[in-house]
């Protein structure tokens, strides 16, 4: 086929066009964008160079095979891309799909720089299942890529509709996932398989919507409002970390920390009154820097990427708001996912410790909450960028440990006046050692002296500044110093030899 200049601008304005008109007015009618419109959003102006447009261009209603891909520029900073075009057959995946995903993740790879994936899609489409499913450079050869690439560069995901079956793991298998709340959805089987399979009834936005996954199964990571604010997490998150796992995260001019930010009075006397350590974590770092992640599931923790003096940190805190602070299945899986992520980008790590402990009890052993925390003492045990642990109000039995105590290489443990480390609290203790003594004293008045007394022994005798003169914390700092302190212990830690072990990699405890 020979092509002049017209029919080839012809050949190009259809494969950019997309699919029917009926349905670019239908997504329209739910609120969301057309695939080269996100892109544009996303990308500095005029930056996009695009791979594979005449894909299936000889085939009918097939316009880039529903896929767009290419590189671009976010910030300044070089990125690779797809974005699921749903306005073809639902954005589903056909063979020159599949491999058009395949060479973007392998020339993110290759380069070094971010991978973004926009993803829109129904999934696989049946009618080319012998092209696009099994072989050597099918669909599995993308997740393949993937899990190569996790860690060497970052990969992260914006939801604005379905990403079914297979096509589920895209997401998956990505850093972080932002997800548009009415429309994104992740799910195996939709819901007249699942129905057709098991019996139950149910819905996709029921059994895999947005909120589902962002404050139930843990799978998403951002709730949207809209795909405006989807690709802004894109952006701000990418915006924390180098362009792959040998670089260093990027530098912003310092700001300082919010001048009203009182830290000690933010910390109640009564280690009983919960407080809330978002409000801790923004007033200890640079002002406006704190990006939360996962902010609706596990609440018990937070986590998230902020800046103390310019310099990126990502921050692992208890948060008594929550359950108490305390650890449980799902908050140990989120700490082991953070702490690797920082870990493999070269983010130092900043924890702020307000732990009673794991969770204890029937329901979590069952859960397997013994396998769960030491998947997280594996991670904390395992990363070797600097990490500082601040104790600001206690940390009892192994949740010391699951927030880098000193048995765990910390470039310091640093405690706050506030400060308590121990096998477990006063009471606790109190009642566990004595139990029996207490319940034989008949004097109510007689028995409430005996614990007080029981009880300010123990206080005495994990009393801070004997865990500093036995060197088991590094510092005790005024809140008012932390900041100061913690800024120029990372700088020191900043060159630290980073090997952990001989070994080709540990057998984790999933």
């Amino acid at each position: 086929m020979t092509l002049d200049g017209e029919a080839l601008e012809q050949l190009r304005k259809r494969a950019r066009s997309g699919g029917a008109d009926k349905y670019h007015a239908a997504n329209a009618a739910k609120g969301k964008l057309f695939a080269r419109e996100r892109v544009a959003l996303l990308v500095d102006e005029g930056s996009f160079v695009e791979d594979g447009l005449y894909a299936n261009a000889l085939a009918e209603g097939l316009p880039a095979d529903g896929v767009v891909t290419g590189t671009a520029t976010i910030d300044g900073r070089q990125v690779c891309l797809m974005a699921n075009d749903s306005t073809v057959k639902a954005g589903s995946w056909g063979a020159r799909t599949v491999e058009k995903i395949i060479r973007i993740i392998e020339r993110a790879y290759g380069a070094g720089v971010p991978m973004v994936y926009l993803v829109d899609s129904a999934g696989a489409r049946i009618t080319d299942q012998v092209d696009l499913f099994p072989g050597r450079r099918g669909a599995g050869r993308i997740f393949w890529n993937q899990v190569r690439a996790s860690g060497s560069i970052p990969q992260v995901c914006a939801l604005f509709g379905p990403s079914a079956a297979g096509g589920a793991y895209i997401p998956a298998f990505c850093d972080v996932v932002a997800l548009v709340d009415g429309n994104a959805s992740m799910y195996l089987g939709s819901d007249r398989m699942v129905e057709m399979v098991t019996g139950e009834k149910t819905t996709l936005e029921a059994m895999g919507g947005a909120r589902v996954h962002t404050a139930e199964s843990g799978v998403g990571h951002f709730l949207c409002k809209t795909e405006a604010d989807a690709l802004d997490v894109v952006k701000t998150y990418l915006s924390y970390l180098p362009a792959n796992w040998t670089q260093s995260p990027p530098a912003a001019p310092a700001v300082a920390a919010p001048a009203k930010a009182d830290l000690a009075a933010l910390v109640p006397a009564s280690e009983r009154q919960a407080f809330d350590m978002r409000r801790y974590v923004r007033g200890l770092l640079d002002e406006g820097s704190f990006f939360e992640i996962q902010a609706l599931w596990a609440k018990e923790l937070t986590i998230g990427f902020g800046r103390l003096d310019g310099q990126v940190v990502g921050v692992v805190g208890n948060n008594s708001m929550f359950k108490g602070g305390v650890l449980f299945v799902d908050s140990a899986d989120k700490a082991t996912r953070f702490v690797q992520l920082c870990d493999a980008f070269n983010v130092p790590l900043l924890f702020l410790s307000d732990v009673p402990g794991f969770m204890v009890g029937s329901a979590v052993e069952k859960q397997g909450i013994i396998r769960h925390g030491a998947k997280m003492i594996t991670a904390i045990s395992e990363a070797t960028v600097p990490k500082i642990c601040v104790v600001v109000r206690k940390a009892y039995g192994a949740g010391l440990y699951a927030m880098a105590g000193p048995g765990f290489e910390p470039d310091a443990t640093i405690a706050l006046p506030t400060a308590k480390i121990a096998v477990m609290g006063a009471e606790a203790a109190v009642n566990a050692v004595y139990a029996n003594k207490i319940a034989a004293i008949p004097d109510e008045a007689e028995r409430a002296a005996f614990v007080a007394a029981k009880r300010a022994e123990y206080e005495q005798d994990i009393d801070v500044v004997r865990l500093a003169s036995e060197l088991v914390v590094d510092a005790i700092v005024e809140p008012h110093d932390l900041r100061t302190e913690l800024v120029r212990r990372f700088a020191a830690a900043g060159t630290k030899d980073r090997h952990f072990s001989r070994r080709r990699h540990g057998v984790t405890p999933v």
